[in-house]
């Protein structure tokens, strides 16, 4: 089904964008994630992917890998490429840097590592905050986490409207949040969420925290679209595997494509050239397509960080 009957794709969905209600201009449906081990498969694949047309790159400073980030950027800028202003950027907010005062000087350090003087958009990549400190997971004797309990999510929050009062980021948003966290702060805030990032995908659609945000005008941003290539996972469902066939699309393409046109935007991460062209060379999916993958029952949910704060895809046996 579509969620939001006010909109409507284009007919190249490489094209689509969603506006932004709360901040700047408009975020391209379809980005890159980096999330991406070792600095030179960072370098490369982000690279690829720009050549490839992406113009969304999606950050953390928990990735470790800002920099070589920032230097296919900068490689791509000075080959007349493109320009910063034809990038849309997303980075995130750390657990260990919730505490006020530490939200402006991650956020600068963050756009140091890119190499840029402003973030299209800063997302708080979990609602939990952990002990502060140089530890990225700070952990008691036990191997538990140690939270931090002396800050809130709307003080944390407050912070980063300054960044946007200030003119370093264009809009902030919230990533791995549930609709139960995501309804109080939005309330009390003065800038509104602009995005939530969270995993979606058929199998986890979201149906209800989706139409809230359709209703409020912030763009569901879906991480995991292909389930994080987890087997058998989304890519081998035979709903999907059979309209690919029947489309000659790939089961990738089908999942991006449904992503789109229910309203989304959207995070792959293609490792090759072959697989960038191949997440961008997206086709319109008809409604009686749409309305079979709605239909499929299963429900799994792939990564535990909404509950704990920790990132981690579920282990899943055949």
């Amino acid at each position: 089904m579509n969620i939001d009957p006010t909109w409507e794709p284009p007919i190249d969905l490489r094209l689509a964008t969603l506006p932004l209600a709360s901040g700047a201009g408009a975020i391209p449906a379809l980005g890159f994630g980096t999330l991406i081990v070792g600095p030179a498969e960072t370098r490369r694949a982000t690279a690829d992917a720009l050549r490839a047309g992406f113009r969304h790159l999606d950050c953390a400073e928990r990735y470790r890998n800002e920099r070589e980030v920032g230097e296919a950027l900068r490689a791509g800028f000075e080959s007349g490429a493109m320009t910063r202003e034809e990038v849309f950027l997303t980075t995130k907010l750390w657990n260990t840097n919730h505490r006020p005062e530490r939200v402006e000087p991650a956020f600068d350090a963050s756009c140091a590592r890119l190499g840029v003087d402003y973030i299209d958009l800063y997302l708080a990549h979990t609602p939990f905050a952990f002990a502060p400190g140089a530890e990225m997971d700070p952990r008691d004797e036990e191997g538990r986490i140690v939270y931090d309990d002396g800050v809130t999510l709307l003080e944390t929050w407050r912070a980063m409207e300054r960044l946007v009062d200030q003119g370093k980021c264009r809009a902030i948003g919230l990533s791995d949040v549930t609709l139960e966290t995501l309804i109080p702060l939005y309330e009390a805030a003065r800038i509104k969420p602009a995005v939530i990032q969270v995993e979606s995908h058929p199998y986890l659609p979201q149906t209800e925290l989706l139409e809230f945000c359709h209703a409020k005008g912030i763009v569901f941003l879906a991480f995991a679209p292909l389930g994080h290539g987890i087997r058998p996972g989304p890519l081998d469902d035979p709903v999907i595997v059979a309209l690919a066939r029947e489309y000659w699309l790939t089961p990738a393409q089908v999942l991006l494509a449904w992503g789109i046109q229910r309203g989304t935007a959207i995070l792959t991460t293609p490792k090759s050239p072959a697989r960038a062209r191949e997440s961008r060379a997206l086709l319109p999916l008809p409604q009686s397509a749409l309305d079979e993958i709605d239909a499929i029952p299963t429900r799994i949910r792939l990564n535990s960080v909404v509950e704990t704060g920790v990132p981690g895809f579920i282990a899943r046996g055949r």
